[in-house]
């Protein structure tokens, strides 16, 4: 299989970007799949350098071009969620939704999974390489189907209820964390405002109706202090 220069290039990004994503996960907000992002990122890092080291090209372009598909979908789609922009990013998030289920559920296993565990076996005999990468491969459509299984999870609430749920992987996030703790803080320092204003106040009233009562009021209309 010849390597083309455009071929090289595409995966010298594709590695580049996924050790970019392995780099600033320390950094990166926690969600519920950060372990499955892990798994992912690593899995996809070993199969990237494989299928370049033994030459897999056409096998590795299209595991890649797979998840190119639905990934140019995603990135708009939180781009304009973090813009506010609801009705753009529901429509953007069920065109992802559908590209990725189509892409990872159907085109993935029918085209790369049996082209690698079968067709492959009419050429050639079972050696290493056979089976490190599709276990390599088995791990990333186990991890399409946890995806799946959230993403129809959020569909399902949107046909429901008509407009789009939070990340589902985001019930843990720890930027919602700190939205709450900053709720919370809010909530408390309001509640330390009205009640040094309500206690204000009162110290006011009562020590204005004592001052009151301490005048005596003399009969030309004068107030004599007491």
């Amino acid at each position: 299989q010849p390597l083309q220069p455009s071929l090289f290039w595409y995966y010298l990004l594709e590695l580049s970007f996924y050790w970019s994503l392995v780099f600033t996960l320390p950094f990166d907000v926690k969600r519920k799949d950060f372990k499955e992002q892990i798994v992912h990122h690593a899995a996809t890092i070993f199969l990237i350098s494989f299928s370049y080291c033994a030459n897999y090209i056409r096998i590795g372009t299209l595991v890649m071009v797979i998840h190119d598909a639905s990934d140019c979908f995603l990135e708009p789609t939180k781009i304009f969620n973090y813009m506010k922009w609801k009705k753009t990013c529901d429509s953007l998030f069920m065109i992802f939704a559908a590209v990725f289920l189509i892409s990872r559920l159907l085109i993935f296993p029918y085209t790369v999974l049996y082209n690698t565990y079968y067709y492959s076996m009419e050429i050639f005999q079972p050696f290493f390489g056979y089976y490190f990468m599709n276990a390599l491969l088995i791990i990333l459509q186990l991890l399409h189907v946890f995806w799946s299984c959230l993403i129809i999870h959020m569909v399902y609430k949107f046909i429901l209820q008509g407009t789009m749920e939070k990340d589902m992987r985001s019930d843990t996030e720890e930027s919602d964390k700190d939205e709450e703790r900053e709720k919370i803080r809010e909530k408390e320092t309001n509640g330390i405002a009205y009640f040094s204003n309500v206690t204000s106040d009162s110290y006011i009233q009562r020590n204005g109706s004592e001052a009151l009562n301490n005048r005596t009021h003399l009969a030309n209309g004068h107030v004599k202090e007491r």
